[in-house]
């Protein structure tokens, strides 16, 4: 008696899934860089240092963006010093250790600057980095 041996089933690549992976990559990358482009402000430019560190960016981190005006900026909208206060001291309500990095332009005063930590300081932040950039050469 001679028993038929079963073929193997022919392989294919299933490209539909693929495709939908792929989208959905995109999409996430697209959504995470706009998010992080809209907490910089493109008025402000930083100053550059040789000293600085690389970038280690906390999770929860809040950019303060500080104008040649010394206009203050958090994710494009524009606050006085009562605001930014007020914002800071509601975000400590939730997370005590709160990471602020501060980008400052490169024509601030040191006073804009000290008024900023100031700030933070008396909404209970402490944990301040300042932005910088690398001198170019």
């Amino acid at each position: 008696m001679k028993f038929k041996t079963p073929k193997p089933p022919e392989s294919a690549i299933q490209l539909a899934p693929m495709i939908d992976i792929v989208f959905l990559l995109l999409i996430f990358f697209l959504v995470t860089w706009q998010f992080s482009r809209s907490e910089q402000d493109s008025k402000v430019k930083v100053p550059t240092s040789s000293q600085g560190r690389e970038e280690t960016r906390a999770i929860s981190e809040i950019n303060i963006n500080i104008r040649q005006g010394g206009e203050l900026v958090i994710n494009g909208e524009a606050l006085t010093e009562d605001q930014l206060l007020t914002k800071l001291r509601a975000i400590v309500e939730v997370h005590e250790n709160q990471p602020v990095r501060l980008r400052g332009d490169g024509d601030i005063t040191y006073q804009t600057l000290m008024g900023v930590i100031d700030i933070c300081q008396e909404a209970g932040i402490w944990n301040i980095s300042f932005a910088t950039r690398r001198p170019q050469g």
